[in-house]
């Protein structure tokens, strides 16, 4: 972990919160749906996901235009899903709202945390050596 806390900011709190958000939001998945548990841990997971897609916006280390990436694209995507989600759910629309959570949680999380343990960046070297 001393190689993350090496890295400038907001690397290293972006790192943390999207970890947190990937225990938080597996943990989610298979808890009961629908009561009070299920709703705070849902905007707790929430506001980690505004956390790690804004704070993203501020990491250029991949550099495709300009000083941004493909994965700045998945960050405004996962910013407007996550409005979506919401709005699904307080629409009643639970099927919407439900698959929504789950594209956050494979696509913002899963997939992109693949594309980090690649050789070359940090999470790589934190997590291999």
């Amino acid at each position: 972990m001393s190689l993350l806390a090496a890295e400038p900011q907001p690397i290293p709190l972006h790192a943390i919160a999207a970890i947190m958000a990937t225990l938080l939001g597996g943990t989610q998945l298979f808890m009961k749906k629908g009561g009070s548990i299920h709703k705070l841990i849902g905007y707790v997971w929430v506001g980690l996901m505004l956390f790690v897609s804004v704070s993203s916006l501020f990491i250029h280390k991949i550099r495709f235009w300009g000083e941004y990436s493909p994965i700045h694209l998945l960050s405004l995507w996962t910013i407007v899903s996550i409005i979506l989600a919401i709005y699904f759910v307080r629409l009643g629309n639970i099927k919407r709202h439900r698959k929504a959570m789950i594209a956050l949680y494979c696509f913002a999380l899963i997939l992109t945390g693949f594309f980090t343990l690649l050789p070359g960046r940090v999470m790589h070297q934190v997590v291999f050596g």
